[in-house]
């Protein structure tokens, strides 16, 4: 007889159904089928080891897997515990006519045990869409998957565990989760706050000016002026995460395996920091087993890049299209993966190899041209995409000490928020746009208009400071979200100089 069952294979961000068949046979060995790799493979000698722990017979015929459809490559060790169930079936051992109602994935161990597997919520909602009674998955997957409702999610410990559910031998309640319940007690519970943060606050400004609108951030400064601190506050004054936000940037990190077991849901604004020796497959994806990157692990939150210059420069400039497109598509010969990537790129530098050029009291021990090759380890087209340059000063020992109170990332959110409301009316017609810092050129030649005197004021900095047409677009749609925070439907002049105060780097001269 052929015996089936169903379980799941994910592509980029999504799942697709997958159908295990098996059948014995005269014959000898055990043959797959369907595109396996070497992980799937190798899960004959896992199912065999669990089925003979349990006291169950192994067929000494011929066994064949096959994983449908067939010209779909699989991957990873998660079809073991399907393909185990279905050889018992195949062979007589086991009997259950409820199967083909559940979708069922696990690694197993040697002894029967299951072990926790990737992309288990993006399989959790393909099996709801195909309409499965439930899920039955590893135990500690379980708390994942069961924010999908709709769907019995059955968690399961051992290979004897499942088969005693499927043959009414053990009754397993299904684990419920209330998502809306998860979601609102986690929301905005960030370790961080911006009250802890004395003095700069210019810097603070930008870092408002730039949560509400999305923009991406440059900071430069000497060594413990505070840029990383600032940085790492970002992510608690953006406005909360929608359910959809949540589920959509909860399903990457799932995907990539980054989800905490004990975690259902990501409910807080990511926050990623990756090391400057990072490869460009890490930043953006890809590899053999297209996996998502640091930038899409970023998505719906903010990517810090700490000392950019140190990083490789093929690294920097592979940032530059996902940067504009907020997504990243990785495409291989037969297959390729579209990966969210709507991040926050907030990066910091020291001005120079010692790190004191332009520090009031420190003197800056670098050679001549030395602060000018530092800069350009980072290209104008990649510092053209990063909306603010913001220059950090070192907090003087008064402020340090100061007993003034200082805002905290609710009151600066709560800014931020009336803000993005302004914008989401404004692109109520376009759902791609949902900040400033996403309109594309010809709807910033609408919505970004200036008066005459802005005009002289804006041409005069174009010239002065030789800017790029890309950051006339950018020094625009900064002044319309400095604007929207002062409640303003007209880009006042005021709002103009801000915003151009806010390009340092492009500054004649700045370097030396």
């Amino acid at each position: 007889m052929v015996a089936k069952n169903f379980g799941a294979a994910v592509f980029g961000v999504d799942a697709k159904i997958i159908t295990i068949e098996v059948t014995v046979v005269q014959g000898t060995k055990f043959w797959m089928s369907g595109l396996p790799d070497s992980a799937v493979k190798e899960s004959a000698h896992r199912v065999e080891s669990a089925i003979k722990h349990y006291g169950h017979r192994m067929p000494r015929q011929k066994v064949v897997v096959n994983l449908a459809p067939a010209d779909i490559k699989k991957e990873g060790s998660a079809y073991d515990l399907p393909i185990a169930l279905s050889v018992l079936q195949a062979s007589g051992q086991f009997k259950c006519d409820t199967m083909k109602d559940y979708l069922v994935m696990g690694e197993l161990s040697l002894d029967g045990e299951l072990r926790p597997i990737k992309g288990v919520l993006p399989i959790a909602i393909e099996a709801r869409k195909n309409k499965f009674k439930g899920f039955v998955l590893p135990k500690e997957n379980a708390t994942e998957a069961a924010i999908v409702n709709d769907l019995d999610i059955i968690g399961v410990e051992t290979m004897q565990e499942a088969l005693d559910f499927f043959e009414g031998n053990q009754e397993i309640k299904p684990l419920e989760v209330d998502t809306r319940d998860v979601f609102m007690t986690e929301l905005n519970n960030y370790g961080v706050d911006f009250s802890d943060v004395q003095g700069q606050d210019n810097i603070k400004r930008a870092m408002e000016i730039a949560a509400a609108g999305g923009h991406n951030v440059i900071m430069i400064g000497p060594p413990g002026a505070g840029k990383t601190m600032l940085a790492k506050r970002l992510s608690s004054i953006l406005p909360p995460l929608s359910l959809y936000e949540a589920l959509e940037t909860t399903k990457i990190h799932s995907v990539a395996g980054k989800l905490d077991v004990k975690a259902s849901l990501i409910s807080t604004r990511p926050f990623r920091s990756p090391h400057h020796t990072i490869s460009d497959v890490a930043l953006v994806g890809g590899g053999g087993n297209p996996q998502p990157g640091e930038i899409s692990l970023s998505h719906n939150g903010v990517l810090f890049l700490d000392e950019l210059p140190e990083f490789k420069r093929t690294v920097l400039e592979v940032m530059r299209q996902p940067m504009e497109e907020r997504k990243v598509t990785i495409s291989r010969a037969k297959v390729s993966h579209d990966y969210p990537a709507n991040f926050m790129l907030i990066a910091s530098m020291n001005p120079c190899p010692c790190g004191y050029y332009n520090h009031p009291e420190k003197e800056c021990v670098c050679g001549p041209g030395v602060v000018q090759r530092y800069l350009s380890k980072v290209s104008g087209p990649l510092l053209d995409r990063i909306d603010l340059h913001v220059e950090v000063t070192p907090v003087s020992f008064d402020e340090m000490t100061g007993t003034m109170k200082t805002e905290s990332s609710e009151e600066i959110r709560d800014r931020v928020i009336t803000a993005r409301e302004v914008q989401s009316r404004r692109f109520v017609k376009d759902a791609s746009l949902h900040c400033n810092a996403m309109m594309p050129a010809q709807m910033v030649k609408k919505i970004c208009q200036i008066n005459d005197a802005g005009k002289t004021l804006l041409k005069t900095a174009m010239e002065r400071l030789g800017l790029s047409a890309r950051a006339y677009d950018r020094i625009l749609k900064v002044s319309r979200t400095i604007a929207d925070l002062a409640g303003s439907e007209e880009i006042k002049i005021e709002h103009l100089a801000e915003a151009i105060q806010y390009r340092s780097l492009d500054r004649e001269g700045w370097a030396g």
